[in-house]
């Protein structure tokens, strides 16, 4: 690791929030980027906001330590229970001039001027959906649109066991999909709440009608991050840019290589990390 290199952190609880950085490595290709997979402690979605808030804090400490200014949550789970807390209570003792940021808030600006109907859902983890912090988002922005939610448990483990193109695999989306639209048939938009869902996107499409929009995050919360640093310069100039890539995990290199290659299409090196 160049300790010089001033990266662009991306923290997710396993391999999801790969689906951004592949968004950022083609809207932003000049920039250095550090990506920190908790895998060892993965999945953060059954987990209570003490526990996420605290594995976060931990991470983004670690990834400040790394020489990183600016910090992604690609995570669902933890930009809806540890972000916040992290913004207001932490980075003003950590250090006032780093940043933290999330994906719920630009994937809810984006959903909203989306929608025709006025009738949204959302899929995601158990934990997203419990934090009802997409529903919340909206409600601030968009009072009018009505949220139905939609938690997928068996979702991240057919992405990560490569199960979703099983007859059991579509038996569960088939399920989710049908629990949502019988709940509310008016939807016209659904965004995938969670960084994983993004590989369903195929097996979705299958059982979704064709007039309602799926709305991916990994290239809104790109260019909502292109955006950022275009309105902050003073952040801009601080992050290092030679196109380099470092990958961290919590857990087995070798496992991680593999399923993290999946996600990404490139093959790729590791190395474990410990904080």
């Amino acid at each position: 690791m160049n300790n010089n290199r001033q990266a662009i952190g991306v923290f997710d609880s396993g391999y999801g929030g790969l689906t951004i950085l592949n968004e950022f490595l083609k809207e932003l290709p000049e920039y250095d980027f550090i990506y920190l997979g908790d895998n060892a402690r993965s999945p953060y979605g059954t987990r209570s906001y003490d526990v996420v808030y605290d594995y976060t804090l931990q991470a983004v400490e670690q990834l400040f330590s790394m020489g990183c200014e600016l910090v992604i949550l690609a995570c669902n789970t933890a930009s809806a229970k540890a972000l916040r807390t992290i913004q207001q209570c932490d980075l003003p003792k950590i250090n006032p001039n780093k940043r933290v940021l999330g994906v719920i808030r630009p994937s809810v600006e984006e959903i909203g001027l989306l929608t025709e109907s006025k009738h949204v859902g959302v899929f995601g983890t158990v934990g997203t959906v419990r934090s009802n912090s997409y529903p919340l988002e909206i409600k601030k922005l968009f009072p009018d649109i009505k949220v139905i939610q939609e938690a997928c448990p068996m979702w991240v483990p057919l992405v990560e066991n490569n199960e979703f193109h099983t007859e059991g695999g579509r038996y569960f989306i088939k399920k989710n999909i049908d629990n949502i639209l019988k709940r509310d048939p008016e939807i016209d938009t659904i965004i995938l709440g969670c960084t994983h869902y993004p590989l369903l996107r195929e097996e979705i499409r299958k059982f979704l009608p064709d007039n309602i929009q799926l709305i991916s995050q990994g290239e809104i919360v790109a260019n909502s991050l292109k955006d950022y640093l275009v309105r902050h310069p003073e952040m801009d100039v601080r992050c290092s840019k030679n196109s380099a890539i470092e990958f961290f995990t919590t857990e087995f290199v070798d496992s991680f290589e593999e399923k993290a290659s999946r996600f990404l299409n490139l093959s790729l090196r590791a190395r474990h990390i410990s904080y």
